[in-house]
């Protein structure tokens, strides 16, 4: 039996993660999916909203239990995670980046988009950013194409009625990082179909960051969505 916590990516909640939550549990495993602050049912205030307050969330539920966990972060979530590790190493036994940005020590979101590969990210195409502090939108429309590609139409449904708005904060802060979070080992899963982050980039960082496992998936960026069973699959080797 292993122990999963499972981090989702911007406009998400851990909501995102009950098929693929239900899948693991009915293997034996044990699995929590946190709602980041101000994202899904938390109502943290959107001033409080940063990638610092997102890591301290996450070790405190990595803190529920003596077990390690298998840390596993979607999209906006691989920083998170990363962060998270340089927090709370002991607690993690290994890091896995599901269609996620993957930083170095000072990069971050907004900076890995900014790589030559990053050309052609359907997020920041398609986002809207207003308010003080700034926060980000996205259309369904755009979501459906960018998100949800190789999501059967009942899913992607499901998950549109769900999704909210994303602060800004968290895209543009660096991580920063001990020489710790090398020692954790990290699989990365590529998600070849994925129209948020590109696949270039996505190898780019795998290139940037050593990955002992790599899965390249033939999904959209919501995988836990639309191959459900092939991601708990290699989640559980």
């Amino acid at each position: 039996m292993t122990r999963f916590v499972l981090v989702h990516g911007a406009f998400a909640g851990g909501w995102c993660w009950e098929p693929l939550a239900a899948e693991l549990r009915r293997r034996g495993h044990t699995v929590s999916a946190p709602d980041l602050p101000g994202s899904g049912a938390d109502t943290t205030p959107l001033p409080d909203v940063t990638l610092d307050a997102y890591a301290e969330r996450v070790c405190s539920v990595l803190a529920e239990s003596p077990d390690e966990a298998v840390l596993v972060g979607h999209s906006m979530g691989g920083v998170v995670i990363t962060q998270t590790a340089a927090r709370c190493p002991e607690r993690i036994a290994r890091l896995v980046y599901v269609a996620a940005f993957l930083p170095r020590d000072e990069q971050s979101l907004v900076g890995l988009t900014d790589l030559p590969e990053g050309a052609g990210d359907g997020v920041q195409a398609n986002i809207t950013v207003s308010g003080e502090p700034p926060v980000a939108d996205m259309s369904a429309e755009a979501c459906r194409g960018v998100f949800y590609g190789t999501t059967s139409a009942e899913r992607t449904e499901w998950a549109l009625e769900r999704q909210g708005r994303q602060p800004v904060l968290p895209f543009v802060t660096p991580v920063s990082l001990g020489g710790g979070v090398d020692d954790i080992p990290r699989s990365y899963v590529v998600c070849t179909e994925d129209r948020a982050i590109p696949p270039a980039l996505q190898r780019r960082m795998i290139a940037d960051n050593p990955c002992t496992d790599v899965l390249e998936l033939p999904a959209d960026h919501s995988p836990y969505l639309s191959a459900t069973t092939e991601l708990a699959d290699f989640l559980e080797h």
